[in-house]
């Protein structure tokens, strides 16, 4: 009898049960809160409930292990950034996970624009008068990090600007942020659904974006590239699964995600919550991933970050 409960459970439509979301980053992140939204309604539309699963550490290695490890039945997902799938590899001496053969691209969210954010009390209003602070008192200044995006963005910062920065890692972006706010660390480049609210609490003033192009969600503010020229980073999100997966799983999965992202209420919620919202099909996602591994490589490079 139970021989035949396992077969007629194991047989039973997708999904039967509820589906985790793991993310890479802790509670409050901006990943962490973009998926609350899109992950009640996928559970929502799949007849099911999702548990979100927070595992911060190790630069998001911690969860994107776990995930490469878990079964490959569509009930464990993985919603990550560029942090796990385009910049580790080359941030770390010891990876225990390979982002293209451990996992089965599902569907790209949209991009989580990044801000550069400093303490109120620094006497700059922008990111030039910030870099003349810098070079007047070298050492002096500190940026922090919580992400792959936020590490990548200071280390660059201050080479393209020709400035001293001490770094001042974190284990996630929340209480890196805490730090900035409380004037123990000087600035941080951090994904606008995190910092915004602080900024509008005036408890921290936004300078400037990461991307090359001015962002629809922040038209007011300048891009980093406007006074540090060739600045140019983004940080993306998507859903991913362990490898092989099957496929009429992950076409459901795809199909459900994209009928959410462009859904407009959903779009404007999110759009509210800082991400610029789109999506694709599981080929187009996988491409580029792939594409975004060469950008990487690239940007840390050429930053002069050593793998840690």
């Amino acid at each position: 009898m139970l021989a035949m409960i396992a077969t007629a459970a194991a047989q039973a439509p997708y999904p039967n049960r509820n589906i985790t979301l793991v993310l890479p980053f802790a509670a409050g992140s901006g990943t962490d809160t973009t998926t609350r939204l899109i992950g009640k309604e996928l559970g929502t539309a799949l007849g099911v409930s999702t548990v979100i699963e927070n595992k911060a550490g190790a630069n998001g290695s911690i969860a994107a292990s776990y995930v490469a490890r878990s079964p490959a039945d569509g009930y464990t997902l993985f919603v990550t950034t560029n942090t796990t799938h385009s910049a580790n590899p080359y941030l770390l001496k010891n990876m225990t996970y390979d982002p293209v053969k451990d996992f089965t691209p599902i569907a790209r969210t949209g991009d989580l624009p990044f801000m550069l954010v400093i303490h109120p009390d620094i006497p700059a209003n922008s990111v030039a008068e910030l870099i003349a602070l810098a070079k007047k008192e070298p050492g002096k200044y500190s940026y922090a990090s919580g992400s792959s995006s936020a590490i990548v963005s200071g280390a660059t910062f201050a080479r393209l600007a020709g400035i001293d920065l001490l770094h001042v890692p974190y284990k996630s972006s929340p209480p890196a942020l805490t730090d900035v706010i409380a004037g123990r660390v000087s600035m941080m480049f951090i994904d606008v659904p995190t910092g915004l609210p602080h900024v509008n609490a005036k408890a921290l003033k936004a300078l400037a974006v990461t991307t090359r192009k001015p962002s629809a969600l922040l038209p007011h503010l300048p891009t980093m590239d406007d006074t540090v020229k060739g600045f140019d980073i983004t940080s993306w999100q998507g859903y991913l699964g362990p490898a092989n997966m099957p496929k009429d799983i992950v076409v459901r999965l795809n199909a459900e995600i994209r009928k959410i992202i462009e859904r407009p209420d959903i779009k404007n919620q999110l759009a509210e919550r800082g991400m610029e919202a789109f999506s694709g099909t599981p080929e187009e996602f996988d491409a580029f991933l792939k594409e975004q591994l060469v950008l990487w490589e690239k940007l840390i490079a050429d930053a002069g970050i050593e793998k840690q």
